[in-house]
């Protein structure tokens, strides 16, 4: 049961409970009036009325007003007193509702040829029989605010340690974005620039091509981490302009360009437009798994699947197994974590499995669009140890 469910269900045990002790007073009250009429009517009007107390406090407390002055029935504008301190505390309409109960609580008890000290205690008693319901109604609406105030306490506080979280992450990746820039920058543009001057002092036609291609390839490489840079540095701010991002139409350049004898094969089913974010992981996935391609299996051959259909896209990329032994080079296996990382918050899954003949084939399905975004899970413990597809030992 949920907690306002339960609130409601209180209140309404609780008015239950009220209305009914306020009916039975006011039934052995009516026995000992003087017009039983009267009394009845004043009686049905100060029951129905209770119910709406906490809506219109006010006028169920002049509502009750008969009861008390014709039968001495107390407990319904008690009731209503107490509901008008607690709801509406204004000073002049509460002191006005306070005074009548004291009056009327006051001609209850003074009787005449008392002494003046019993007259004394009965005023101190309808003092005490005003008062009670009214510092009750003004303390309940004191703790009610006591709490609201807490939970905003609470809720700043948590506010505070967000900003605290994102001041820090601010940091972080500033110096992310810092080191990105110092560091790798100065590498691939130092690339550039040898390959560069070989394309310019080569003789061999081959070699000046292989120069050209490394030096476009370091110079796209040097805008796509001019952009991550600027998207690390933007910390919560508006995000950079990163137009125009690779899609499905720039697979086949991609292709071209990795210099793999790659066979391509695409279908399309659907007339449903693929959504800016699904390419660009489709695009991420070839450049990967090309790249992987040349540094552990050289020499061998690819094929490129892609389906696109209204159940999603399906992209499969099988390797056949290495002419030669790869020159040993540095891995962590970052990429196929960031592959599987990047497919599963776009709601989608990526496999690899080794092939009979020794190849290596590379799985990703994807929604069109209207995904649903997941955290990213854990891979060192959610999987199992990867198939080197696009990461080889």
């Amino acid at each position: 049961m949920s907690i306002g469910r339960f609130a409601c269900s209180r209140s309404v045990v609780i008015d239950a409970l009220l209305i009914a002790m306020a009916a039975l007073e006011a039934t052995e009250a009516i026995g000992f009036s003087r017009s039983r009429p009267l009394a009845v009517a004043a009686a049905v009007i100060a029951l129905c009325a209770l119910p709406f107390r906490r809506r219109a406090p006010y006028w169920v407390f002049f509502a009750t007003v008969p009861l008390l002055a014709v039968t001495l029935a107390s407990i319904a504008s008690l009731i209503a007193l107490y509901t008008v301190a607690e709801r509406r505390p204004a000073r002049y309409p509460l002191a006005a509702c306070t005074l009548i109960v004291f009056v009327d609580a006051a001609r209850i008890l003074w009787q005449k040829g008392n002494p003046l000290s019993v007259s004394l205690l009965d005023l101190v008693y309808a003092t005490l029989f005003a008062g009670a319901p009214v510092l009750m109604g003004l303390l309940m609406r004191a703790r009610t605010e006591l709490a609201a105030k807490l939970i905003e306490v609470q809720h700043m506080r948590g506010s505070q340690q967000q900003l605290l979280l994102d001041k820090e992450l601010a940091r972080t990746r500033t110096e992310l974005a810092r080191e990105m820039h110092d560091v790798v920058s100065h590498q691939v543009s130092l690339i550039a620039v040898q390959a560069g001057a070989l394309q310019v002092t080569a003789c061999d036609d081959a070699v000046v091509e292989i120069a050209r291609t490394i030096r476009t390839l370091s110079a796209r490489t040097l805008d796509e981490l001019r952009q991550m840079v600027a998207l690390l540095r933007s910390s919560g701010s508006r995000l950079p302009d990163l137009t125009p991002q690779p899609g499905i139409e720039d697979i086949s350049a991609l292709v071209a360009e990795s210099g793999i004898d790659t066979t391509v094969h695409t279908s399309c089913t659907t007339a449903e437009e693929v959504s800016a974010t699904v390419q660009r992981a489709v695009y991420r996935t070839i450049q990967e798994g090309l790249t992987n391609i040349h540094r552990h299996a050289p020499g061998a051959r690819a094929w490129l699947s892609l389906q696109i259909s209204q159940s999603g896209v399906r992209l499969s990329l099988v390797n056949s197994p290495p002419r030669h032994s790869p020159d040993p080079m540095p891995s962590d296996q970052n990429g196929l974590r960031g592959l599987r990382e990047r497919a599963e918050l776009l709601g989608g899954s990526i496999a690899t499995r080794q092939m009979a003949s020794g190849g290596y084939e590379l799985v990703l399905v994807l929604p069109l669009h209207n995904y649903s975004p997941r955290a990213p899970q854990d891979v060192s413990h959610s999987v199992s140890p990867p198939i080197p597809v696009t990461e080889m030992p």
